[in-house]
């Protein structure tokens, strides 16, 4: 089902698209951004709680700068120098981030009516055309991202594109968890794992160095459940310089396989993400100020906690990260899902 969402600056109507299942979970995506707008879960009480960050409609979506739930492309993350060669071709892309390019620049997709397409009741797909030398990128891009939500209470984003030209391509989902509820305030006390022994060293402006530092001894191991804000203050480079957790974990494994969790013991709801990339955005909000949210809340620092799949960040000037390249003609495809269960 889907029902109205308001409309934007620029008189473009916006819809929210409704799925649910038999086991009492519910998600709910808009056109708009092609965005994430809640997560409806069963606590272990039977409590049903919003567990994602987000917005009342398409105007607040189309205002606010923090990315709630956002498709993110066509380039994921950073860009260092907002700039890069692809065929002996430079490109020049917006520095929308110190001298970087995140996220796309400006132009972001998550500000972008998608077309939408309701394939099942329990399926929604929304598609976008991209085209050449937009953001700066090279080649005609089709992007679909499909939102299903399935009766094992799992989530699932799936990532299609193709375009006539080689491009760069990676895609994710920026969507704030908070398992205890959306309003309820900082994460700090909800623990989470990460599958990855290492993370990618970052300068101060977040671009990696192409060092893989090892999470052994660090308070960047996550290899086994710990609470968010346990070692978050430690003096150690690259929490001072992300602010909290900001960085990319290199995750353990190849295909399809949990990279990470993350459980709230107050409403004893967990949260799994399986993925088949290679690379994790953990991103604890430290740069969330003031942020008026769905129902009247007002989010602040840390109140929700991001998982974003990717190829690592900056991956077209490193040779040894997997690229995010594109060929034409061949097909972008990748999935993370994100499944929920409670625990007593």
């Amino acid at each position: 089902m889907n029902c109205e969402f308001g409309s934007t600056s620029k008189g473009e109507k916006a819809r929210l698209y409704i799925l649910r299942n038999q086991r009492g979970m519910e998600i709910a995506v808009t056109d708009y951004g092609a965005a994430l707008v809640k997560v409806l879960v069963p606590d272990k009480d039977g409590k049903v709680q919003d567990v994602v960050l987000g917005y009342d409609n398409a105007k607040a979506y189309e205002n606010g700068g923090v990315y709630f739930g956002a498709t993110v492309g066509r380039v994921a993350n950073r860009i260092g120098g907002a700039s890069f060669e692809l065929n002996g071709n430079a490109y020049e892309l917006t520095a929308n981030d110190n001298n970087n390019s995140l996220h796309g620049g400006r132009d972001y997709y998550n500000k972008r009516m998608w077309q939408a397409e309701e394939t099942d009741g329990q399926k929604v797909m929304f598609s976008l055309e991209s085209p050449e030398g937009d953001q700066g990128y090279p080649g005609n891009a089709k992007i679909s991202v499909i939102y299903e939500l399935t009766e094992d209470n799992e989530l699932k984003i799936s990532y299609h594109a193709v375009s006539d030209g080689d491009t760069l391509m990676n895609l994710t989902n920026h969507s704030y968890f908070n398992l205890s509820g959306h309003a309820s305030g900082p994460v700090l006390g909800q623990e989470v794992f990460i599958a990855a022994d290492a993370f990618t060293r970052a300068d101060a402006e977040s671009i990696p160095t192409g060092e893989l530092v090892p999470v052994e001894d660090t308070p960047m191991d996550f290899r086994e459940y710990k609470a968010i804000g346990e070692e978050i203050e430690t003096d150690y480079e690259a929490l001072t310089l992300g602010q909290g957790y900001d960085h990319n974990w290199a995750l353990n494994g190849k295909g399809m396989r949990t990279v990470a969790g993350m459980r709230s013991k107050e409403t004893g709801i967990v949260m799994e993400v399986l993925t088949d990339l290679p690379g994790m955005q953990f991103y604890t909000g430290n740069f969330l100020i003031s942020e008026q949210g769905k129902e009247d809340t007002e989010y602040k620092k840390r109140h929700g906690a991001c998982f974003e799949t990717q190829y690592f960040p900056d991956a077209i000037h490193k040779e040894h990260f997997e690229g995010p390249v594109l060929k034409a003609g061949t097909s972008y495809d990748t999935m993370t899902v994100y499944r929920f269960h409670t625990e007593a």
